[in-house]
């Protein structure tokens, strides 16, 4: 099998998930080639994983202009030019913003369909199904290959219009959801024609690379993985950090990750006088996220917008207790009371009443690590999801009916 990968901008720190799963299918003798609209910044750069899938990484932007001109004369004489055109037309956004973007998009589909072409790739699939997933639509259509998607959520279901999520869901040959709540939210906007289209494929991890922590005495460091932004509830977590230092003296954060709201957060830190408390590490690599999990005594996620978020995965196999919102997906894998602790999304005195709990009882964190370690390894394990992806993917070729959770064959 030859396929195309596409995304937005790969790779980058935080979507270390695409990475695995192309990895994965790789070593199912899958041959993937990857695409991206843009190059992301060397900052994003921060492992050899990602390193090594820049160079072998194929962008469609800034475009060379013979390339461009050329893809376009060779598709116009190919017979689906127009009806591209048409199907652009119909999908752009409102406003002439709209319409300049949509153009862009359609220049940038005529590189990849015809890097497609050449290349005599059979099947094209794309992550994140914004402005990539349009991208990924409009290629298919020009190069007359088919197409597929990953949904992911939570960003596209509050703009589904704009998006054109129907039309994309309508027109794949599959869709892959990356749980049971975003397969709804797909439903919501799909025809009832390709519900049976739409798959539960779960982003995963590989548990063999982590060891389990072992918990003793009170536990006073706690971790945060992720994008500095506001929408990820570092405020909550913040303002519950404040209350608990009172109790907990040595209470130390370390959040790992960058974004847009640093600076603002690092502020409120220093308002809330936890300059001590808190370190900012930036971004960091898949191993030394691994090697600050070893020393976790307590993950954190307050966030108010996620699908599944795969770094809950990693502290669960790690034997980390989580404490997660109660959003979208979280609940899928966050089992309340049994490997995890669910909350109220912005309910700082709950988060806070958690975090304590875990912080003074070492045997309830090890109850809590021990079963998210078995959840993660029956239900979110790399191996077994990709596996699931090639024989769907297999099937869908082949035009052969696949079960919404695909079971794998043995």
């Amino acid at each position: 099998m030859r396929i195309a990968y596409l995304t937005g901008e790969y790779p980058r720190a935080t979507d270390t998930f695409i990475q695995r799963e192309v990895a994965g299918l790789r070593d199912l003798g899958v041959e993937v080639h990857t695409f991206s609209v843009r190059r992301p910044g060397v900052e994003q750069l921060v492992g050899e994983e990602q390193k090594a899938e820049f160079d072998r990484t194929t962008y469609l932007l800034p475009p060379k202009a013979i390339q461009l001109l050329g893809s376009h004369l060779k598709l116009l004489l190919g017979g689906r030019y127009w009806r591209s055109l048409k199907l652009a037309w119909k999908t752009r956004q409102p406003g002439l913003r709209g319409l300049l973007y949509q153009l862009f998009y359609f220049l940038e589909a005529g590189i990849l369909a015809q890097q497609v072409q050449l290349r005599q790739i059979q099947h094209l699939h794309n992550h994140l199904a914004t402005s990539s997933g349009t991208v990924a639509m409009l290629a298919a259509e020009l190069g007359g290959f088919t197409f597929s998607f990953t949904l992911h959520g939570p960003y596209i279901f509050f703009e589904p219009y704009q998006w054109q999520l129907a039309e994309k869901i309508d027109r794949a040959l599959f869709v892959c959801c990356i749980s049971h709540y975003c397969r709804s939210q797909g439903m919501v906007f799909g025809s009832i024609a390709s519900w049976n289209r739409m798959h539960i494929i779960h982003c995963g991890i590989d548990p063999a690379l982590f060891k389990p922590v072992r918990h003793q005495g009170t536990g006073n460091r706690l971790l945060y993985v992720g994008r500095l932004a506001a929408v990820k509830g570092l405020p909550i977590l913040l303002e519950s950090l404040a209350k608990l230092v009172s109790n907990y003296p040595d209470l130390e954060l370390t959040v790992i990750g960058d974004g847009s709201d640093r600076e603002q957060l690092e502020a409120l830190t220093d308002e809330l006088n936890l300059r001590s408390n808190v370190k900012f590490l930036g971004y960091q690599s898949q191993a030394e996220v691994r090697h600050h999990l070893q020393k976790t005594d307590v993950f954190v996620m307050a966030s108010f917008a996620e699908g599944v978020p795969v770094v809950l995965m990693e502290a669960m196999a790690a034997g980390v207790p989580v404490v997660a919102t109660q959003i979208a997906g979280v609940s899928e894998l966050v089992e309340h009371g049994s490997n995890g602790y669910l909350v109220p999304a912005g309910d700082a005195e709950t988060l806070t009443d958690r975090i304590g709990e875990l912080v003074q009882d070492a045997e309830l964190r090890s109850s809590f690590g021990t079963a998210g370690r078995v959840k993660v390894t029956a239900e979110f394990n790399i191996k077994t999801e990709v596996a699931r992806l090639h024989q769907l993917m297999n099937r869908a070729l082949e035009g052969k009916p696949e079960a919404i959770r695909p079971a794998i064959d043995p």
